[in-house]
């Protein structure tokens, strides 16, 4: 399966940087490739060396002004134009999507992902990855978005919360029948 996998790419701690290594050897060891930014640094160098070294393909799409810190020994690397054209790259070469943590930029390609299932443009699984909690909040957020009416679906269709890696992947796994 190949799974887009949006996430930071800064330098992170342990709480963050464990689990996603974790997660990434699951994915490498299952024989699945990881479609994600194509960056060599932060958080998005751990899941890609973690997936790469477990076994796993790798398939990076960066974008013009940030090829210079693409991953060189990726299986596949596109350069995109522009942010817009990278995101509907990596939805296009994935079969399903999970949002570990990271910052505007993660948030930007999440919601945009999640508007473009609401509106039927994709059916693919949708993971995030609640690590250590941080995304109690959106989770609160999105809860309150569906209790008062803003979401013409059920939450539980458009996006699936996992606490661990382990919990993500038998999410994805299952929902592609793999299970």
């Amino acid at each position: 399966m190949n799974i887009c996998v949006f996430l930071s790419a800064a330098d992170l701690d342990e709480r963050y940087t464990v689990p996603a290594r974790e997660f990434a050897e699951l994915l490498g060891r299952g024989g699945h490739t990881l479609v994600w930014g194509g960056s060599e640094s932060g958080l998005m160098k751990v899941v890609a060396d973690g997936v790469q070294e477990s076994g796993g393909r790798l398939v990076g799409v960066s974008v013009d002004f940030l090829a210079a810190k693409a991953r060189t020994n990726a299986d596949e690397m596109v350069i995109a134009g522009d942010l817009a054209e990278r995101k509907a790259l990596l939805l296009e070469k994935s079969d399903a999507i999970v949002i570990m943590v990271g910052g505007t930029g993660t948030l930007d390609e999440a919601t945009e992902i999640l508007e473009l299932k609401k509106h039927g443009k994709h059916t693919k699984p949708v993971v995030l990855l609640n690590t250590a909690g941080f995304y109690d909040g959106l989770r609160q957020q999105f809860q309150r978005m569906e209790d008062e009416g803003f979401l013409p679906l059920p939450l539980t269709e458009l996006v699936f919360f996992a606490k661990d890696g382990v919990g993500a992947l038998a999410y994805l796994e299952e929902s592609a029948g793999l299970l």
